[in-house]
């Protein structure tokens, strides 16, 4: 297939390039619609008692409470007169507006919990109406109109969950812009210093401007049939930057080698699809498949990357396959024009001596060599003995945000709010004396503050009161129930009392479900955590059968998931080191609170993902120089001494495509930046400069061991490096580590 790749793009390179430009012209064109596409949210399993809650309080009682306007007079409390008007004809205007619905206050209910300790604030409860994209937008027109200073009386906030969301969104946006004018122009630079030339440092950029502008493309079309998260546009840009670049930087790298080696051109593009090309297109399978296992969560705000994931990953690969040989064909020896002054032949080579002989030392002495190496990667991994796990709200925005602010002030000074509370829905008539019972039955669990029913409000067992608030709680065919709690929202305490709720006994023949962003949180968790096991399973699955039939070994793929393994459990402890034990926090500007479930998982499967396409590179030709007969010290350390220097630069500069995330004002985007940059730095130097040698040190022959009967399907249905005319050319100048050696096949 190689050879076929590359004879084609021999004898048509204009013609495979204006169709590249044509596609490139469409895809633009059709990827600039993504972003109407894309939906806010997406956190929630739409299978889950929470969510199905929700959707029946939706349908039958005009939805939950997500905006929250906190009201304070300018002067007194909110029971003047005085601000009793002005309260009164804010929730008359909120009552006209199409995007609300189901508007109540504390001056048209009395209710004491919609009014501050102190008196001095109050509080509007609505529903925003639509999906969470329509939501963010109805929301954004309805803070716009009714925030700030209203009649000169009262002083407006909003928060809540769509407040969140609005401000989330609106961050992203902005977040995104400064990640990429931070990493386009420092990944340009390290272009520069990598290749030595202008000429050569512009062609990664043009595979990575491709995989970008081609996922935002399928981002479109799917955003069209399905539902895709707007933080897919995130990965699309670090991974589409930072794989465009690895790839294309393998490629570069090879073909302009082999024009040194005294290769024609063409010759030299045959190899460089043989060889490379072969590495790249291996390697973008294995990210591809940790990617891929996204898609088996019931969240799309999940599967959304995984959408990206494996787009732009197969987008990278198949434009770096036949659009770069293309460039490489009609750009010849200019491919090292504009040479930098100071750069100096031969400077790879003793790069790739530095590498060779780190390889060298480890293997002399591999225990001693690895065993810091590996005590400081288990240290850095211990804080994940405390990890927990939440999920995103108004404290991953600055503590200046407007919601978030709101919230603080709900915490402090309200005794719980019907936004927080967890909301009890039966789809079905249920008689008074039963209903009253089971109110009276969750008013009496520990941590709940009170339930409000339509038969009344209950607090420790025992009825307290009933209002106009209480009967739209009630219809003929469901009823709806609130349960206040005192506790901290998202706390272990708040979470356990949503089992507890769920374990009351309810009216015979009932079902109630149970929702409220604390049951959100428990479902959410439950959920991925039931789904991780087996998209873990599928990524060490096909990762182990992809690395067989490349290595033909059955130790050496489990050599890799248990070196990867260490070093994503390392960036791991460090993320929770950081984020959830605040370490960091002033320097980083965010509040410590858990991981966030989702993207936690996320960055596992992206790092784990680039793990194994470093793994790839290194690998592919160690197993060429075993192959020729080597033995395994040799192959080792020559083939570290061929890779040693792509692999740096490949991880540095895909670390600056994530690091950039690190500038965000959103604290999981920072997470996820940082872990994942981090991820990449330690699996190319820690793992891949020592442990891996040290590993195949102490394995010995065994490395390459697999039983008879998998060698021989291995040998009908494995992929190798390269074909065995190339491979008896390198038998007879086999790499020296010498700068004046010519070695025609390196990667």
């Amino acid at each position: 297939m190689f050879e076929r790749i590359a004879e084609l793009v021999i004898r048509r390179p204009r013609l495979v390039l204006v169709i590249a430009v044509v596609a490139v012209a469409l895809m633009g064109v059709a990827g600039t619609g993504a972003f109407g596409k894309l939906l806010e949210g997406g956190y929630d399993d739409p299978a889950s008692q929470s969510t199905r809650a929700g959707k029946v309080i939706g349908e039958k009682f005009g939805g939950e409470t997500n905006l929250v306007l906190l009201v304070r007079p300018a002067e007194g409390g909110v029971d003047t007169p005085a601000a009793e008007r002005s309260g009164r004809a804010l929730v008359a205007d909120l009552r006209k507006e199409r995007r609300l619905e189901n508007v109540i206050s504390y001056w048209d209910e009395t209710n004491p919990g919609l009014r501050s300790e102190n008196g001095r604030e109050a509080l509007v409860l609505a529903h925003v109406k639509g999906d969470e994209t329509e939501q963010s937008e109805n929301a954004e027109a309805v803070i716009k109109t009714y925030t700030g200073t209203y009649r000169d009386v009262l002083t407006v906030r909003a928060g809540g969950g769509a407040a969140v969301g609005d401000e989330m969104g609106s961050q992203v946006g902005d977040d995104l812009i400064l990640a990429e004018i931070i990493a386009v122009p420092l990944t340009l630079v390290l272009l520069l210093l990598v290749f030595g030339g202008v000429v050569a440092a512009l062609l990664p950029l043009v595979i990575g401007l491709i995989a970008v502008i081609g996922t935002f493309a399928q981002l479109f079309v799917l955003g069209s049939v399905t539902d895709v998260s707007v933080f897919a546009i995130n990965l699309t840009t670090a991974l589409g930057l930072g794989l465009g670049v690895d790839y294309a930087l393998l490629m570069v790298s090879r073909f302009r080698e082999q024009l040194a080696a005294g290769e024609t051109v063409e010759d030299a593009v045959r190899r460089t699809v043989r060889t490379a090309g072969r590495t790249v297109a291996f390697s973008a399978a294995t990210v591809a498949a940790a990617l891929g296992a996204l898609l088996v969560f019931p969240q799309y705000f999940l599967r959304s990357f995984g959408y990206a994931g494996t787009g732009v990953v197969v987008i990278a690969a198949v434009s770096t396959l036949f659009v770069m040989p293309a460039l490489f064909v009609v750009l010849g020896h200019r491919v090292n024009n504009g040479r930098l002054p100071w750069v100096k032949p031969g400077r790879s080579d003793a790069r790739g001596r530095v590498w060779g002989q780190l390889a060298r030392t480890v293997m002399r002495r591999p225990a001693l060599t690895a065993l810091p190496v590996l005590a400081v990667l288990l240290l850095a991994a211990s804080p994940l003995l405390g990890i927990s796990f939440g999920t995103p709200d108004e404290r991953v925005l600055p503590e200046d945000a407007q919601s978030r602010q709101v919230a603080s002030v709900l915490e402090e000074s309200f005794d719980g709010t019907d936004e927080a509370a967890l909301h009890v829905v039966i789809d079905r008539p249920v008689s008074k004396a039963p209903l009253e019972s089971y109110a009276s039955a969750l008013s009496g669990l520990d941590g709940v503050a009170r339930v409000e029913a339509s038969t009344g409000t209950y607090t420790d067992g025992r009825s307290t009161a009933t209002g106009p608030a209480n009967a739209a709680l009630g219809r003929p065919d469901a009823q709806r129930i609130n349960v206040v709690s005192a506790l901290p929202a998202k706390s272990d305490e708040a979470q356990r009392l949503v089992g507890k709720v769920r374990t009351v006994t309810a009216p015979a023949g009932s079902h109630p479900l149970v929702g409220g962003v604390d049951a959100v949180l428990v479902d959410s968790k439950d959920s991925i955590g039931g789904r991780l096991p087996l998209a873990v399973g599928l990524v060490a699955l096909t990762t182990f059968l992809l690395l067989f039939l490349f290595t033909g070994s059955v130790v050496q793929p489990l050599r890799a998931l248990l070196l990867n393994l260490i070093g994503l459990g390392a960036t791991l402890g460090v993320m929770t080191w950081i984020f959830q034990d605040g370490n960091l926090s002033s320097l980083l500007g965010f509040t410590a609170q858990p991981m966030d479930v989702s993207m936690t998982v996320l960055m596992f499967c992206v790092a784990f993902g680039l793990s194994m396409d470093y793994e790839v590179f290194v690998t592919s030709r160690i197993k060429e120089l075993h192959d020729l007969g080597e033995n395994n010290e040799s192959a080792v350390a020559d083939g570290l001494g061929h890779t040693g220097r792509i692999v740096t630069a490949a991880a540095c500069l895909l670390a600056v495509s994530f690091f950039a995330f690190g500038t965000a004002e959103l604290s999981f985007l920072q997470l996820f930046g940082l872990g994942s940059g981090l991820a990449v730095l330690i699996d190319a130097v820690a793992v891949r400069g020592v442990l891996v040698p040290a590993a195949m040190r102490l394995l010995g022959r065994s490395a390459w061991y697999a039983p008879r009967f998998l060698r021989t399907l291995h040998r009908r249905y494995g992929l190798s490096e390269d074909d065995p005319a190339s491979r008896a050319a390198t038998a007879l100048e086999p790499w020296t580590g010498s700068p004046h050696a010519k070695d025609p096949t390196r990667v």
